[in-house]
C-alpha cells in the first residue's frame, strides 16, 4: 500500500507527463494476463523509442493528475481498470500499436484519448492508426524534394549523353564499313 507521500509523488509525476504529452490514450486492460501486458509494453517501448509510455494507474491518481490540465476532459473515462498510454511525439505510432493490439486481444479495449488538447473517441483513434507515421511522412517529403532535382539533372545530362551515343554509333558504323576514321 502506498503512503500519502508516495501517492502525492505519483500524482505529481503523472501530472507532469500529462502536461508534456502530445497524445494520451486510455484503455481497459481487464482480462489480460501478465505475459500479454508485458508484450504490449515491449511493443510500445520498441516502437516509440522512448517517446511512448504505458502504465496501469488507479483512477483516483488519474483524477488528481488530470485536474487543472488538458487531460481533465478525460475524467469521465476514469472508471474501471484504466491503462494510460502516453506519446510525447508522433501520435500515429502509438495509436497503431494500441489498435493492432486491441484487434488481436478482445479483452483489451480502447476507451478514449486526447490528441493535442482535444478529446478523441475510439473511431478517431482508429483513423489515426491508419495514417502514415512521422518518419514515413518525412521520407515522402524528402522524396518529393529530391525528385525535381533529379529530373533537372537528367535534362541537363541528356544532350551530352545523346551526343556521345551519336558519336559512338558513327564510330561503330565506320568500323563496320572499314572506312577511315575522320580526323
Amino acid at each position: 500500500m502506498l503512503t500519502y507521500a508516495q501517492k502525492q509523488e505519483a500524482v505529481a509525476q503523472l501530472k507532469g507527463k500529462f502536461e508534456k504529452a502530445s497524445t494520451i490514450i486510455l484503455a481497459d486492460p481487464c482480462g489480460l494476463d501478465v505475459t500479454s501486458v508485458n508484450t504490449l509494453r515491449s511493443q510500445i517501448r520498441t516502437t516509440g523509442e522512448g517517446e511512448y509510455e504505458y502504465q496501469v494507474v488507479k483512477n483516483s491518481v488519474l483524477k488528481r493528475a488530470a485536474a487543472g490540465n488538458a487531460a481533465e476532459v478525460l475524467a469521465d473515462h476514469f472508471t474501471g481498470p484504466t491503462a494510460v498510454a502516453i506519446s510525447y511525439g508522433d501520435p500515429v505510432g502509438l495509436a497503431k500499436v494500441l489498435v493492432k493490439y486491441a484487434e488481436a486481444h478482445e479483452a483489451f479495449e480502447i476507451k478514449a484519448g486526447l490528441l493535442d488538447g482535444r478529446e478523441v473517441d475510439t473511431g478517431e483513434i482508429g483513423t489515426l492508426a491508419t495514417l502514415p507515421g512521422l518518419d514515413e511522412l518525412r521520407g515522402k517529403i524528402v522524396g518529393l524534394i529530391q525528385a525535381p532535382a533529379q529530373k533537372i539533372a537528367a535534362v541537363l545530362v541528356a544532350p551530352a549523353t545523346q551526343l556521345a551515343r551519336v558519336m559512338d554509333a558513327r564510330r561503330a558504323q565506320l568500323e563496320e564499313s572499314g572506312g577511315a576514321q575522320p580526323s
